[in-house]
């Protein structure tokens, strides 16, 4: 999947975006399966992927 904005989201702008609380993204992010982002010492985390992970998360709703 392509699109979306490749600005790079702090964990905080990230677990906003996500609608989670802080603790739970930072406990998560990788059971999760998201890309995290090393810049310098720093976690970023990409929007675009943010959206295309959010995209996959689809709940079928078949009984």
């Amino acid at each position: 999947m392509r699109g979306g904005s490749n600005r790079l989201l702090t964990p905080p702008e990230t677990a906003e975006f996500l609608a989670v609380k802080l603790s739970t993204l930072y406990s998560n992010w990788r059971v999760w399966g998201l890309k995290g982002y090393r810049v310098g010492k720093h976690l970023r985390f990409r929007q675009r992927d943010l959206e295309n992970w959010i995209e996959r998360q689809v709940i079928n709703d078949r009984v």
